[in-house]
């Protein structure tokens, strides 16, 4: 039997599980899908909000304002990019600027550090390519960027490196309480834990229901994005916002770590917890809005068009709290500012799990540092040189958009919390995130991920357990490991 069991291997689900390998603890992080990070977590505008925007009375704004600063720390432990541009969010009216007002207020209340008020032309000194209507805008010098899914994908593997066990392809049908355990069943399978936290993302109603009264509501929101080539690195150096509304932060233009444009999102409460397809109107809608705060936005360099869903649950607030059966934790609602506040949740939940089962005791053998992954083109000349004479596989180059390596392939395929499906290799080394999207590489990512997995190249996926690439041979025997 598990002491605890974490429903969920998204970014909150992974911080938690990090968070409880640093004690006696046996955890088990449970995921319904064949890869950690595949749902909210692979698809969203990779932001560390700054924090003044959730109103300070609420988890939103509490969780956001303590999350930011624990950023540094735990990126450079697990060896993922994460850089602090600062963010501007833009009033174009005296109307907007009162909601810059109040928003610069907010975050004084939440003790927001380095936010101020600045007038038009000094952004436009800052960022020249901005709109020639902005009359002021709030800067935020804390705000950054991360990686979400490597980011997830490292904690996982920290975790696991430290004691967690982790279950892929394990879809929970139904939970019981049984005196002081939990029988969580997946089809005729079954697990034991002594406590529950749900971090079941657009499924966290449905996981609690299981459980406990139904007593929340999570509607999946859609948000649509484009994502610009390289080429486009500089048109923006921080993020940039539109004044928010109802329905969420707006429109963003922010860079990426990898030095990607990224677009969007809108905001479209829809039925279906797994719709996350593109529209016409709703990347139209991305982006009209995003060409008012950045001029001549060259989407002609357009590499790829994305969705993701987030979990809006009833009432709007983050739902984190001990749920009516003992020993049921609830982690629901988590969109924006999710990922922010994310480490801030993760150790709010261990402090419940000390309330719950006292005399808890540290993991003596916790290690923070999880084992680097080389990133071949980033290195020197020589050391290059040195690495391609230890392995020959990081002198070929499979991926020309990104030049990502064979070696670099087989790492990521081999290492703890591994890459098992095309993108799964792409999330963890990005193969397939450069200009071609997969169109050179992608069949060689095939080939060596049958080869380093033992199987045929006809049982490899791209993402889900039914997203089969190749049916058959159509030419003959051939040796795929040539």
């Amino acid at each position: 039997m598990y002491d605890v069991a974490i429903i969920g291997a998204g970014i909150i689900g992974s911080f938690i599980s990090r968070e409880l390998s640093k004690y006696d603890l046996k955890t088990v992080l449970i995921e319904k899908d064949n890869d950690v990070s595949n749902g909210t977590t692979k698809a969203n505008s990779a932001i560390i909000h700054a924090g003044y925007d959730a109103f300070y009375k609420t988890n939103k704004g509490k969780f956001n304002a303590l999350g930011n600063p624990m950023f540094d720390k735990v990126c450079k432990e697990l060896d993922v990019a994460f850089k602090r541009i600062g963010s501007y969010v833009l009033a174009y009216s005296e109307k907007e600027i009162e909601t810059l007002k109040r928003l610069l207020e907010n975050g004084e209340k939440l003790g927001i550090p380095d936010i101020k008020i600045i007038d038009g032309d000094e952004i436009r000194k800052r960022e020249p390519k901005l709109s020639d209507e902005i009359v002021a805008g709030l800067y935020a010098k804390t705000a950054g960027i991360v990686g979400p899914f490597e980011l997830c994908i490292a904690l996982c593997e920290n975790a696991v490196e430290n004691g967690t066990k982790l279950l892929l392809n394990y879809e929970v049908s139904n939970i019981e309480k049984n005196e002081n355990r939990f029988i969580i069943s997946s089809n005729e399978k079954s697990i034991e834990a002594k406590y529950v936290i749900n971090c079941a993302g657009v499924y966290a109603d449905k996981i609690n229901n299981m459980v406990n009264k139904p007593k929340f509501k999570i509607t999946p929101r859609r948000g649509e994005y484009y994502l610009l080539d390289k080429r486009t690195n500089g048109l923006v150096n921080s993020i940039i916002f539109n004044c928010p509304t109802k329905m969420g932060k707006g429109v963003l233009v922010t860079p990426t770590v990898h030095g990607n444009i990224l677009i969007g999102p809108n905001s479209e409460d829809i039925s279906s917890k797994e719709e996350n397809k593109t529209t016409f109107s709703g990347l139209e809608f991305v982006k009209e809005s995003a060409s008012k705060s950045v001029k001549n936005i060259p989407f002609n360099e357009v590499i790829t068009t994305f969705s993701g869903l987030r979990a809006e649950a009833t009432g709007g607030d983050f739902i984190i709290e001990k749920s009516d059966t003992k020993g049921f934790i609830n982690v629901a609602g988590i969109k924006s500012p999710g990922l922010s506040a994310s480490p801030a949740i993760a150790k709010y939940i261990v402090k419940i799990i000390k309330d719950l089962n006292e005399g808890l005791k540290e993991n003596k053998d916790f290690n923070p540092i999880r084992k680097k992954i080389v990133k071949f083109s980033e290195l020197k000349d020589e050391e290059k040189k040195e690495l391609i004479k230890k392995d020959k596989r990081y002198g070929r180059i499979i991926c020309r958009c990104e030049n990502i390596t064979e070696g670099e392939i087989v790492d990521v395929i081999n290492r703890l919390v591994g890459a098992r499906t095309v993108d799964g290799v792409k999330r963890r080394a990005r193969p397939g995130m450069g200009r071609c999207q997969g169109g050179f590489c992608s069949p060689r990512v095939v080939e060596i991920l049958a080869r380093e997995l033992g199987k045929r190249v006809e049982d490899i996926v791209k993402s889900n357990k039914e997203s089969y690439i190749i049916t058959k041979e159509t030419k003959g025997n051939i040796d795929y490991n040539k």
